[in-house]
């Protein structure tokens, strides 16, 4: 169903929505506070998202199933910001489902440098390969479906599914879960990975009609971008402040406390990213492989550890991102 994306946000945002009503089952109740106005939540924060949503590539006219796929998954612990330019490039270079299946892996890995997880690269084209050998090209609508896709978690499959097709299905991100927990269980951020109560949650809300259910879904994960944020959300703006069971209870902490940055420097990511920044370059510069001396070099960590050099090619081999011989390492 192309233009799905288009029809979420196109309703112009300088005056709130003249739609109906949501209608919304509230099932399960149990995770719901007592006389909590669901329905008028659920289209207050759509009217919000009708305003102020971005306004990303994907959500533009005729935008396939298979472009949101790329979108979703190059998205994963990745930045907006950054998934933009590469998601543009990447849908010029391979347009369809079938060119990017037939891509050759190492130019796939290199379009990819930047976004991170370069693994992720690798389980879309053999995601793009599965749907042209067992879907006749067509990126299935189904989550069940979905989710048997290489590299397609249950988040992924509810998104693709439900921004693609219009499914009625939950769809469950970190913001969702934060936006969720603080709205109807009163708790600053939510645990560190989706529990039962977050789904519980999630369907509680989905309004029953399928299009509404996925602007739903796709309003409150802007939202929980862009004003319930993690740190410092804006509490001033929010326009269902006097529902939200954590400001009623006057915002306390979290009990684990501020989530602590991920050290970088020094980390097995960043040295397999060297190595990946280094085949990527030689290969633009129209070299087939690099020496294994020099994978090995860029590899070495500040103690100069030969033993973790070697495992660190060793761990990007098993993963199928590069080839190595006893002389040369080499993009797949």
């Amino acid at each position: 169903m192309p233009g799905l994306l288009e029809a979420l946000v196109a309703t112009p945002k300088s005056t709130s929505t003249q739609r109906g009503s949501v209608h919304v089952s509230a099932e399960p109740r149990s995770v719901l506070p007592d006389d909590f106005p669901i329905e008028r939540v659920v289209q207050t924060i759509t009217d919000w998202f009708d305003r102020y949503s971005r306004d990303l590539p994907w959500r533009g006219p005729g935008v396939t199933a298979y472009e949101v796929m790329v979108c979703e998954v190059m998205s994963q612990q990745t930045p907006i910001s950054r998934v933009i330019p590469k998601w543009r490039a990447w849908i010029e270079k391979w347009p369809t489902v079938a060119e990017l299946a037939d891509a050759h892996t190492s130019e796939v890995l290199s379009l990819w440098r930047g976004l991170g997880y370069p693994r992720r690269a690798l389980h879309l084209q053999q995601a793009a390969q599965m749907i042209i050998e067992s879907y006749e090209g067509v990126v299935p609508a189904d989550p069940t479906v979905l989710i048997t896709l290489p590299g397609i978690g249950k988040y992924t499959a509810g998104a693709v599914a439900a921004f693609a097709y219009g499914v009625r299905t939950p769809v469950i991100d970190t913001n969702v879960r934060r936006v969720l927990a603080r709205l109807l269980g009163g708790t600053a951020l939510p645990g560190s990975a989706t529990r039962r109560i977050d789904h519980d949650r999630a369907l509680a809300l989905l309004p029953d009609e399928s299009s509404e259910a996925a602007r739903w879904s796709a309003a409150v994960m802007e939202f929980g971008s862009l004003i319930c944020t993690s740190r410092n959300p804006a509490c001033d703006q929010c326009p269902v402040y006097s529902h939200c069971v954590w400001r009623l209870k006057g915002s306390p902490k979290g009990a684990e406390g501020p989530r602590p940055q991920q050290r970088w420097e020094g980390t097995n990511r960043q040295l397999r990213g060297r190595v990946m920044a280094l085949l990527c370059d030689s290969r633009d510069a129209g070299n087939t492989c690099v020496s294994k001396e020099a994978a090995l070099k860029v590899a070495l960590d500040r103690d100069g550890d030969s033993s973790r050099a070697e495992s660190i090619l060793n761990s990007l081999k098993k993963d199928g991102l590069i080839q190595v011989t006893e002389e040369s390492v080499t993009l797949p």
